[in-house]
């Protein structure tokens, strides 16, 4: 409990910028849809219109001009993007900053295992998702209800469980990366993040192309489809987690056997 004290109190300034900054830009657009809402039928015509940017972005299936669409869209972009690059970043920096910083040899001279510390790292970084994911569904849900309208109370539950789930296994795949690097892997945490979003965006605009939806996160934590059948697709939700345990798993592995430099 003390490395993960440590781990948390070491990272809380990141985490709360990250969690106020997700937070802000989702209220922003939430205040902003009063002002839009008697344009929002023209505008979810005109979206739903643009062939392949439609459905590269799940405009083509929902109604852009209910709140419920529209904050389907606005969360994929802002929760999103935004939420799997702060998961990979934490992920990737939580094994391989202990070399960087030049402090792995001090932290395992102490009467700890090798397996405490991952454990104690993983459950650090977790947190850290839950922390960010809860705040910003209060925030999202009190922002709703600032501005007059029904909060959507199934529809924002499931949103916010797909993009913690999402934000997990990225998290995840990236801390099983972390347990194979000797300096800081931001670069790479950051690609993946970016890559994971691309490579739904290609799925969405081809049928043949469906599978890539097992491999990237957002394939079912996308907003839009959510919304639009009013349930998370477990299958995927399965094989995304079965990802996430076994980056975990090698984590243990590979750290427990690495050589510390």
């Amino acid at each position: 409990m003390t490395l993960f004290r440590h781990e948390m109190k070491r990272a809380w300034k990141a985490l709360l910028i990250w969690t106020l900054a997700i937070g802000f830009f989702l209220a922003v657009a939430i205040f902003v849809y009063p002002e839009m809402k008697n344009q929002m039928d023209q505008l979810s015509e005109a979206f739903a219109s643009m062939g392949s940017f439609s459905s590269a972005f799940g405009m083509d299936i929902m109604d852009y001009g209910s709140l419920t669409g529209f904050y389907g869209v606005e969360i994929e972009s802002t929760l999103g993007l935004g939420g799997a690059i702060f998961a990979a970043l934490i992920g990737i920096g939580m094994l391989a900053n202990e070399e960087k910083r030049g402090t792995a040899e001090f932290l395992l001279t102490h009467p700890v295992r090798r397996s405490e510390v991952v454990t104690a790292k993983l459950l650090a970084m977790l947190a850290q998702i839950a922390i960010l994911s809860v705040t910003v569904f209060l925030m999202t849900v009190g922002s709703i209800a600032a501005i007059g309208e029904a909060v959507p109370w199934k529809e924002a539950v499931l949103l916010h469980t797909a993009y913690f789930l999402m934000m997990v296994e990225l998290g995840c795949i990236c801390f099983g990366i972390s347990a194979s690097l000797w300096k800081g892997g931001m670069g790479i945490g950051l690609g993946l993040a970016i890559a994971a979003y691309i490579l739904n965006i290609i799925a969405n605009l081809s049928d043949k192309v469906e599978f890539l939806k097992f491999i990237t996160p957002f394939g079912y934590a996308n907003g839009s489809v959510i919304v639009s059948d009013g349930r998370l697709d477990g299958m995927k939700i399965l094989v995304g987690m079965g990802i996430a345990a076994a980056a975990a798993a090698y984590a243990y592995v590979k750290y427990s056997k690495k050589d510390i430099r």
